[in-house]
């Protein structure tokens, strides 16, 4: 059986997956324990949390009878990835701007 991958950005644009992620953010859930924060049934809710851990955004460990859905740090790898190439490519504008505008003005930087 093919596991589905899941775009990272589809999977985070889902507004009650993000919310599950802060939510995981602060502490380990169950999922009962997640479901009860949301106004949806709890397959709509393991629906989402199978494409979270699906994406690698949580993992789920069983202890005793419970499912605990854990926030995953490295799940958010590809999401840090975009952000630092698009910080880096504004820093280079920025600092092209300011030497442009340093020189139209005979400004210095100090």
């Amino acid at each position: 059986m093919a596991t589905q991958t899941y775009d990272v950005f589809q999977v985070i644009a889902d507004p009650s997956r993000r919310q599950m992620l802060q939510l995981l953010s602060e502490d380990s859930l169950t999922i009962n324990a997640l479901a009860s924060s949301f106004d949806m049934s709890r397959p709509a809710v393991s629906k989402h949390v199978k494409i979270l851990h699906s994406a690698g955004f949580i993992s789920i460990q069983d202890i005793g009878r419970e499912r605990y859905c854990i926030l995953n740090h490295d799940g958010f790898a590809e999401v840090q990835e975009w952000i630092d190439y698009f910080d880096a490519f504004w820093k280079s504008k920025l600092k092209k701007l300011e030497a442009l505008l340093n020189e139209k003005t005979g400004s210095h930087k100090l």
